[in-house]
């Protein structure tokens, strides 16, 4: 009898588990093997896939277009994330006061989020536009924001950091209000200003929900295409905005090099995978997860 229940309750445990185990299976592990498999491949999606071995991977590490983008991705995360994670701390802290009108300003500061990012890019596009846009309009001078080479990648870093501020400012908003305030009072009690048990008291305590962010952020940030692509399509002006997923984008759907596309997608999902491991080994001791 306690057999026969011990395999029951094993057949219910693997019943649960299954759907998760299909969807690990049908989204992330058959399509990194495919990857792998197609990064040792020719194939134009017209002739047959012909194994080539290693030579996708040295012409992609040989071609200095994909090494430039790859720079101007880390550029981007680099100046993006840690504005959007001060940013979006800065207006978790208003947001935190628990003011007349704070939730009408949480879903305003979410909309731009969780709109689509072609729509925002098409609008952002117009307001940047040199001749009638709003911008230009605004300031009486005509500023090339999109076709300049120089001024491009700070133009979208502009943009994606307005859209990301409002989705890592209600995760601080959550993670302050998540702090009891019998610990802020303690602190004040013990003579700590405002600054002070911000900075002492509340930030440390903050470093979970840091921690989230930071690493969303650069997951994000790292795989940024749609906002790139209706802002600055094929790389922008002089390829100054030439972001990895553009590059993976137009090696597989305007050169048909889905071989060299693998590769680039193999490179990018190892980098994203180190910047992770980092940020938690990096936050691992510096973690405070108990208020006791």
């Amino acid at each position: 009898m306690g057999a026969r229940a011990d395999r029951r309750e094993a057949v219910t445990g693997y019943a649960f588990v299954l759907p998760s185990f299909v969807g690990f299976l049908a989204f992330l592990a058959v399509p990194i093997a495919v990857v792998i498999w197609l990064s040792f491949q020719h194939w134009d999606l017209i002739t047959p896939a012909r194994f080539v071995g290693l030579q996708n991977w040295f012409s992609v590490f040989a071609d200095g277009r994909f090494a430039r983008s790859l720079g101007i991705t880390a550029i981007f995360v680099a100046v993006a994330v840690p504005l959007q994670t001060c940013f979006g701390l800065l207006v978790g802290v208003l947001l935190s006061r628990r003011v007349r009108g704070s939730g009408l300003f949480r879903v305003a500061f979410l909309i731009p989020w969780i709109s689509a990012p072609i729509t925002l890019g098409i609008v952002w596009k117009w307001i940047f536009a040199p001749t009638d846009g709003l911008l230009n309009a605004l300031i009486g001078h005509r500023v090339e924001w999109l076709a300049s080479p120089q001024l491009v990648l700070g133009t979208i870093i502009f943009v994606a950091v307005w859209s990301n501020v409002g989705y890592v400012s209600l995760f601080f908003a959550a993670g302050l209000g998540a702090i009891p305030e019998e610990v802020i009072e303690a602190a004040r009690i013990d003579g700590a200003g405002g600054w002070q048990a911000f900075w002492r008291i509340q930030l440390p305590l903050l470093r979970p929900t840091t921690f989230f962010v930071v690493v969303t952020g650069l997951i994000s940030a790292f795989q940024i295409f749609d906002t790139v692509y209706a802002l600055a399509p094929n790389g922008g002006p002089q390829g100054a905005a030439d972001v990895v997923s553009g590059r993976i984008y137009h090696e597989a759907f305007q050169s048909f090099e889905f071989g060299h596309a693998s590769v680039m997608a193999l490179v990018l999902m190892v980098i994203l995978v180190i910047a992770t491991v980092a940020s938690g080994l990096y936050f691992s001791k510096r973690t405070v997860h108990e208020l006791s």
